[in-house]
């Protein structure tokens, strides 16, 4: 053990504490999912930023660039347009004020469309969760130098996720966000000077990094590299223009007005975190090339801590990629587990279900969701499976963003969308994601096409990354449908575009 790990397991235990305090403030199903519709402006910029920024960055982000190189901005590049379009709708979802996006799905397009899309979302939110906790096993092997095994510090990384949720919910997720949130933009704002300048700066990295990584579209993208690299703006795009996890926070802020102005900050802190983390794996790569460190692509940031900047810093950056795999596993856990309780048990079961009852209800399947994700990692990991978290969020983002997505934000701004309209687009997008991601690759593994000779981008049928097809079935049976079928009626629009809706 080292005195890194010391200093981050104290800093989870504070957590920890913070935690338990800021629980015995729930008092109401209101508190612990929405935490009382009373977030701050500070503490809603801190939250949205934690919730996005996750391992899929610090991880996930990081290996894509050790292959890609600067062609890895593409994947949070979606997300820099998709919270510039949220803007325009945030003071509007904070209106509308519910629990889960499937109280807007409902409205619009009625109880089988709510059905539907919590199952797509909690089937994508359960990977996101999952890959988090891959995410944690990766950082505390690599901090202890693998005295802590990856199985084991994602065992740990799992159950910490899964105790701070149960315990304290959104009231907890959202506070515990601030400080996690200050920690990662000051971190990586630190650490990047270091980095470059440990690699030898900007013209050095053109001397040991192939040609490729300097591209708009990476080489290794395969046979079509502009719509390999576009597939992964896309996925990130629609998966942030309807994710619920930010609506959620939406829901939770004190006034539509905050919401809106909270967003207006929230684009800038992900351009810059998000940025700065493809750069410091860049030249993080490039610094392990030429000194043959040998280091896994996952874990450049990590390695870079430990390597490439004075102690305190790495601290500092070490705490960042922790609180962003706890801040993130909490938000997606916190945001499935509510699908689950008001989705499928309040709207479909038990409607009138004690809300004190709710609480403590949804605290057992926080736990349970959390070990089926937990499973889905720890699995693959005994079975020896090849795992990367990129792909996980991939099928997890190309899973949300095209089966709830276009429907929800039809829901928000189309008024022609109809109920089969909306319906149609769930189902279809959800089915068309499985079988091109799941299913074909296993019943026809001739059809699909590897990136390159590198297998870490997958393969895709017929050379063609999932998402497009999955796309164009999903965003063409929401118009299709919705142009063949009546209009809806007024008290149908009336909850989300006001008593004067028509046209």
């Amino acid at each position: 053990m080292n005195w890194y790990l010391y200093i981050i397991l104290a800093y989870l235990l504070v957590l920890a504490g913070f935690n338990i305090y800021r629980s015995k403030r729930i008092k109401s199903q209101d508190d612990f999912m929405v935490a009382g519709r009373k977030l701050s402006l500070t503490t809603m910029v801190f939250t949205l930023v934690c919730t996005w920024i996750g391992s899929g960055t610090f991880i996930a982000g990081a290996e894509y660039a050790s292959y890609a190189g600067w062609s890895a901005i593409w994947q949070p590049a979606g997300a820099f347009l998709g919270i510039a379009i949220i803007y325009f709708v945030a003071a509007k979802i904070r209106t509308f004020g519910q629990y889960t996006v499937g109280d807007i799905l409902e409205v619009r397009y009625g109880k089988e469309a709510r059905l539907f899309g919590a199952i797509a979302l909690i089937i994508a939110f359960t990977t996101i969760v999952a890959y988090q906790f891959r995410a944690g096993g990766y950082i505390l092997n690599v901090v202890t130098d693998g005295g802590i095994s990856l199985e084991v510090g994602q065992t740990i990384a799992a159950a910490f996720v899964i105790l701070f949720v149960a315990v304290g919910g959104m009231v907890a997720v959202a506070h515990t966000d601030v400080p996690n949130g200050i920690i990662i933009v000051v971190a990586c704002c630190l650490a990047l000077p270091f980095v470059v300048l440990a690699a030898g700066g900007w013209a050095h990295i053109h001397q040991v990094l192939p040609p490729g990584h300097f591209e708009v579209f990476s080489p290794d993208f395969g046979r079509y590299p502009a719509l390999k690299g576009f597939s992964y703006f896309l996925s990130t795009l629609m998966l942030l223009m309807g994710v619920q996890s930010m609506y959620q926070k939406f829901y939770a802020a004190s006034s539509p007005r905050e919401a809106k102005r909270a967003v207006a900050i929230w684009i800038v802190g992900t351009i810059v975190v998000e940025t700065i983390v493809i750069a410091i794996a860049v030249f993080a790569y490039s610094y392990s090339v030429e000194h043959a460190q040998n280091w896994d692509g996952r874990s450049l940031v990590l390695q870079a801590a430990r390597h490439m900047v004075p102690g305190p810093v790495g601290v500092l950056l070490l705490a960042a990629a922790c609180a962003v795999v706890l801040s993130t596993g909490m938000n997606y856990l916190l945001s499935s587990s509510s699908n689950v309780m008001r989705d499928i048990y309040q709207k479909m079961i038990n409607p009138d279900a004690d809300p004190d009852k709710m609480v403590a209800l949804q605290k057992v399947f926080i736990v349970c969701m959390g070990f089926v994700a937990f499973l889905m990692i720890f699995v693959p990991t005994v079975m020896k499976w090849q795992i990367s978290v990129l792909q996980y969020a991939y099928f997890a983002y190309t899973l949300y963003g095209v089966a709830v997505t276009p429907a929800l934000f039809a829901a928000l701004t189309w008024k022609r969308a109809t109920r089969a309209g909306g319906l149609a687009s769930i189902v279809g997008g959800t089915v068309a994601t499985i079988f091109l991601e799941l299913v074909l690759p296993r019943i026809a593994p001739s059809v699909m096409v590897a990136a390159s000779s590198n297998s870490y981008f997958g393969a895709d049928p017929w050379g063609i990354p999932s998402i497009y097809p999955a796309a164009v079935i999903s965003i063409g049976a929401l118009i299709i449908v919705s142009l063949l079928t009546p209009k809806p009626g007024e008290e149908q629009l009336a909850p989300l575009f006001g008593a004067a809706s028509k046209g």
